[in-house]
């Protein structure tokens, strides 16, 4: 087990920095995600400002960027497995930067069109399917079974404090250049920078303070046993049921909110930028509260998520853009609660030889389901509104959280029955 570094104060919501090489990954983490926030925003306005697209074309983009996930993910977690996760990232944040970089110059150049969009959304994508389970199931090598939750938390709290800055800053940036299709390459090219700093971090890591497993060798039926180990372990199969919906149907903010600020309030890129800023107010504020908590709680990660799809549907219903901007940071609230604690307690509740096949298959439901999430709730947006595509995703949120608790009293019948031993602690 890696114990926390002594001498190094640390409040107990920061206590995961006392590690030397989580504070390298959390701080080249914080730069890479305002790039990315960047480049999300700047990315679908470039999509909008294609004579011709609308909803549609947004939603397409985000399912092929993250069809990938959804293919490739259960296999990555193999990957990650077998391979040193610190080089692994090191390959997958290098994709990433390339094909950002392809996509600024296209855009910079003012040659962009639709598909050269649709083509690099996917290879991003697949730089992405191998990047999130050996990210994911990382952190417990930097800081340890004690510190994992905290660690979680800080991450989040680092991807929405990008958060809090990217989408405006870009907005700014878009609309300062001119707000055309020439404005949003430098921005996005401007996140194909940042990848770097991700890059440098984790090269100049002390790999003997790394709490790395035995790399497994390969063997036959590696991606079987990490479901086979799923099956018996309610719990985590109630978790990988809630975050599907929520993560299928209720977190597509970046079509809800373009389509929102354009269509029904008649808003431009600042606006539209705005609101990625104050959902992460709410967003970074859940993350803070969830680093000080010392264990998951099934009641809080079910309340957060009822509360996340009732309260989609009330900004669904907002009369005005400034009350979709007030709805906003309880939303990002909410949904950050929901994540941090399914992911905390997937890492927590796995054995350190699986974690990696464990955190892929996580993936690929919370990730995996946007293929099939954003083009329906972009055609959503497109046939009956805006409106809509935040009315219908938090009603299926609701449904999910009815479903997760079905499955749990389900699979905890069955796994009684079947004398299946209780849910693995991650092992010393």
């Amino acid at each position: 087990m890696t114990h926390r570094p002594e001498g190094v104060p640390t409040s107990p919501r920061f206590r995961s920095l006392a590690h030397p090489n989580y504070r390298l990954y959390f701080a080249g983490s914080l730069v890479s995600n305002v790039g990315t926030w960047m480049q999300r925003v700047a990315q679908d306005w470039l999509v909008l400002t294609i004579p011709g697209n609308g909803g549609s074309a947004l939603g397409i983009t985000t399912g092929l960027q993250f069809l990938p996930v959804l293919l490739l993910s259960p296999y990555a977690g193999v990957i990650a497995d077998r391979f040193s996760k610190r080089r692994l990232l090191q390959v997958t944040q290098a994709v990433m930067a390339l094909t950002s970089l392809a996509l600024g110059l296209i855009a910079a150049f003012g040659v962009a069109e639709t598909w050269h969009v649709y083509v690099l959304a996917f290879l991003f994508g697949v730089g992405a399917a191998f990047d999130g389970p050996a990210r994911q199931s990382f952190v417990s090598e930097m800081v340890g079974a004690d510190d994992v939750a905290n660690a979680v938390s800080l991450n989040s709290a680092a991807f929405n404090a990008a958060r809090l800055v990217g989408p405006g800053l870009a907005g700014l940036l878009i609309g300062f250049a001119g707000g055309g299709m020439r404005a949003t390459g430098w921005v996005i090219l401007l996140n194909a920078v940042s990848y770097l700093a991700v890059i440098l971090q984790l090269h100049r890591m002390d790999l003997a303070a790394l709490n790395s497993p035995r790399a497994a060798a390969r063997t036959p039926g590696m991606l079987r046993e990490g479901l086979v180990y799923l099956r018996g372990r309610p719990r985590m199969l109630m978790v990988l049921v809630l975050v599907f919906f929520v993560g299928t149907f209720g977190m597509n903010f970046q079509i809800t909110s373009a389509l929102m600020a354009t269509e029904v309030y008649g808003r431009g890129a600042e606006e539209y930028g705005v609101l990625g800023s104050v959902l992460a107010i709410g967003s970074l504020s859940g993350a803070l509260v969830a680093a000080g908590r010392s264990r998951v709680s099934l009641r809080l990660l079910f309340g957060a998520a009822l509360a996340f799809g009732l309260l989609e549907i009330v900004a669904g219903l907002a009369p005005s853009y400034l009350t979709f901007v007030l709805v906003c940071p309880l939303l990002g609230f909410s949904v950050i609660t929901v994540m941090n604690s399914s992911n905390a307690l997937m890492q927590t509740e796995s054995a350190a030889p699986l974690r990696g096949r464990v955190m892929a298959i996580y993936m690929t439901i919370v990730m995996g389901g946007t293929p099939l999430g954003a083009p329906f709730i972009g055609w959503i947006g497109d046939y009956f509104g805006a409106r809509w595509t935040l009315v219908v995703g938090g009603v299926l949120v609701l449904v999910g959280v009815g479903l997760a608790l079905l499955v749990l009293r389900a699979a905890s019948a069955t796994a009684r029955s079947t004398r299946q031993p209780a849910p693995a602690m991650l092992p010393s």
